[in-house]
């Protein structure tokens, strides 16, 4: 590549793409690259431009700017998107723009998916635990997901994109994140420390005044620690920039997990959690009502199995060091910074 790399990253502001961003600005390689980042925020915008990153431009737009999107895919080496992993459109302007950066230039670029295992789940309910386990080195196994789990629409344009010729994809597939994320782009107000998935348990268990679960709580899912979640970005970045020939396209999905938990296990830390502060009279959680599920339509998707191996990540060095425990843990600081904001 002739001057400086180009690199797009979008959901800059938020929980991942901050982390990665972190981990990019501090890649021995940023010297000689220039990351243009996707704002919405005129607010978060004007931090970035006061942050004294030379490196960094900012494109002000949203996932809606296709346009924009587009022309800015075009002028890039590498693009890491970690804003939406169901947003159709940008997905689209993404490739348009890099099969344009290909047909311009002879080179193929570098496309940086974010998924999720939630493109693995069934519909247990919290009934039972699924005795399936999938494997991101085994392409068949994944090519076996239905076209309809979610995500999984905008991975099959990204894998056909490849396998066209004009991108080549590595899509990584983070499983529940938890930890609240640290670091410059976060002490500076820029970018959201805070996951979804657990906050959005101990926010509904504080509304109910009670944890609350699925059926019975026995499905399962894999988790991993945002810095972890990170670090498997950057191992694969790593991996791109030396000119390893690791998996891409159908052979490049890779799974962010590091040990798995029970739905019930993870409402019962949530419930503990409140109790301690005094926000619920028992330490155990209740199952969700019929009213309750109705009113939260998302609350199904915390009945379901999402069980996987993140084999990929650990051959290119990924070594995780959060595990199912760290997790549990974590519950409690996510509370107490919930309650802190609230007041």
């Amino acid at each position: 590549m002739s001057g400086k790399t180009q690199v797009f990253v979008t959901g800059a502001t938020g929980y991942i793409g901050g982390s990665v961003l972190q981990r990019l600005l501090n890649h021995p390689s940023s010297a000689n690259s220039e990351f243009t980042v996707l704002v919405r925020s005129e607010e978060k915008a004007t931090k970035f431009e006061q942050a004294g990153y030379d490196n960094i431009k900012v494109l002000r737009g949203s996932l809606e700017d296709v346009d924009k999107i587009e022309a800015q895919a075009a002028k890039s080496d590498i693009v890491v998107h970690t804003a939406d992993a169901d947003d159709v459109g940008s997905a689209k302007a993404i490739l348009a723009g890099l099969k344009k950066r290909k047909e311009e230039t002879g080179k193929v670029p570098i496309y940086i998916h974010t998924s999720g295992t939630g493109v693995l789940v069934d519909r247990a309910e919290g009934a039972y635990e699924s005795k399936t386990f999938y494997d991101d080195t085994d392409a068949n196994q994944i090519e076996s997901l239905a076209d309809d789990q979610p995500h999984r629409n905008v991975d099959l344009l990204v894998v056909a994109a490849d396998k066209e010729g004009y991108i080549k994809s590595y899509i990584i597939l983070p499983s529940t994140i938890f930890g609240i994320a640290t670091g410059p782009l976060f002490d500076k107000g820029i970018a959201n420390p805070h996951s979804q998935q657990i906050p959005f348990l101990i926010k509904t268990g504080i509304s109910r005044k009670q944890g609350g679960v699925v059926g019975e709580g026995v499905a399962r899912w894999p988790c991993v620690h945002i810095d972890d979640i990170a670090d498997l970005y950057g191992k694969v970045y790593d991996a791109i920039l030396a000119g390893q020939d690791i998996g891409h396209g159908r052979e490049g999905f890779y799974f962010g997990e590091n040990g798995h938990y029970s739905w019930y296990d993870l409402s019962k830390a949530v419930s503990q959690a409140l109790a301690e502060v005094g926000r619920s009279d028992k330490p155990e959680p209740t199952p969700f009502t019929k009213e309750e599920r109705e009113k939260l339509p998302i609350l199904w998707y915390y009945g379901t199995n999402s069980q996987c191996y993140s084999k990929r990540g650990r051959a290119l060095g990924w070594a995780p060091k959060y595990g199912t425990e760290d997790m549990l843990k974590s519950v409690k600081p996510e509370v107490d910074a919930i309650l802190n904001l609230q007041h």
